[in-house]
């Protein structure tokens, strides 16, 4: 049985490159950025107004003038002006490029307008600074820098980038084609009545949703516990999809076909149980030119459990994204477990007033209390090497909401 570091690592050398494809930059929120962007030209591309107000030039300011008379008005998205008279000014609206042969933008707050036969002028009321109120052209970024590395995950805000470098088509990672594959005579579907001994379909679904955070729609299968109706459905996906997820019929029961049945069709078990609780009975494999198999136990909690600490770490790898960076938040009450086994414990996270994230556990009643999770939003690691965990310690927590 291996430990759940040993387990992780033994994961991600299976990692496949799931390969790239081009889509137009307004289809690519969520997926996971495969090439550099670079910035076609400056940010900003010249010369910003910042302010609404007049441009002067400063040495004018600078030599005693107070009084500046209007030659013209810079808008945004018009072409750059060009002051004829140094002792004059063109007024200038926020986002405007900064005329010619001036320095400085004084806003109107700083300014006193007169009219004067016609003519406007404006006195300045104010402290004036050279070169203030203008966002210089290249200041935020170069030419040519690099904006978006591979291996960023596209949202609102590269989506901004993107339309501003006009890079309307984007590599991006291929999706995998998942299974996700629900196990057990007793499981009906959604909208029947369950008799006594029966229960509806419910752990795929929290895996469905899950892989849908991802950008990813998986196919859904539903095996009976019967060794030949298994291999008959499985044996068609094999070079149809990339990953099968499966939820039960990896544990001890006289009824746990799955595991053989994944044998007899090729797969190569890496391993089969982790220390852990929940999820001990995991099995993960692979097919030699076929899909990853994440065998996931049965019971709800554990199946969850195990997908936010294995397989979508493995899903972002193949995809090409950069890992995330492992979160850590400080228990908040004194938690007793014996066995020697890691323990990933629902809790909730809240902000503490230091700064640091506090966990929070929350009632839990086993493996098998799916309800447990609608209060938590995390799993806090605690390590197999003791037995009392008390508050203000601090341990790793893996997010789920």
């Amino acid at each position: 049985m291996l430990t759940v570091a040993d387990a992780f690592t033994a994961v991600l050398q299976t990692v496949r490159d799931m390969g790239t494809e081009m889509l137009p930059f307004e289809a690519a929120n969520g997926r996971v950025l495969r090439e550099p962007v670079k910035a076609d030209r400056p940010f900003p591309p010249f010369d910003r107004v910042t302010m609404d107000g007049v441009a002067i030039l400063y040495d004018s300011y600078a030599r005693g003038q107070q009084i500046f008379g209007v030659e013209d008005i810079q808008a945004a998205g018009l072409p750059r002006l060009q002051l004829s008279n140094t002792a004059n000014c063109i007024e200038v609206m926020t986002g405007a490029i900064l005329p010619e042969l001036t320095d400085t933008v004084i806003p109107y707050e700083q300014l006193q307008p007169t009219d004067h036969e016609g003519f406007r002028r404006f006195t300045v009321t104010g402290e004036v600074t050279q070169g203030q109120n203008i966002h210089r052209k290249g200041s935020d970024v170069a030419e040519g820098a690099v904006l978006l590395s591979p291996g960023t995950v596209i949202g609102p805000a590269e989506a901004g980038v993107l339309a501003t470098v006009g890079k309307t088509q984007v590599l991006v990672a291929k999706l995998p084609r998942v299974a996700v594959i629900a196990t057990g005579n007793e499981l009906v579907p959604v909208d029947a009545t369950p008799e006594e001994h029966q229960v509806r379909i419910s752990n795929i679904y929290n895996l469905m949703a899950s892989l849908q955070q991802c950008g990813i729609t998986a196919t859904y299968v539903h095996l009976s516990d019967e060794e030949a109706a298994m291999r008959e459905r499985l044996e068609p996906l094999l070079q149809e999809t990339d990953v099968w997820i499966s939820s039960g019929a990896v544990s001890a029961g006289k009824y746990d076909y799955l595991p053989a049945v994944l044998q007899r069709l090729g797969m190569q078990q890496r391993f089969h149980k982790v220390q852990q609780r929940p999820g001990k009975p995991f099995l993960f494999g692979t097919f030699d030119n076929g899909p990853v198999v994440f065998a996931l136990p049965g019971n709800p909690v554990s199946g969850f459990m195990c997908f936010y600490r294995y397989v979508l770490p493995w899903l972002k790898a193949a995809m090409g994204a950069q890992q995330d960076a492992t979160l850590y938040a400080v228990l908040q009450e004194t938690v007793n477990f014996r066995p020697a086994l890691e323990y990933y414990l629902p809790v909730k996270l809240q902000s503490l007033p230091d700064g640091r994230w506090g966990a929070f556990p929350q009632p839990y009643h086993g493996s098998g209390d799916l309800a447990s999770l609608l209060m938590a939003d995390a799993f806090m690691a605690l390590p197999l090497d003791k037995n009392t965990f008390e508050p203000g310690s601090c341990y790793p927590v893996w997010k789920f909401r």
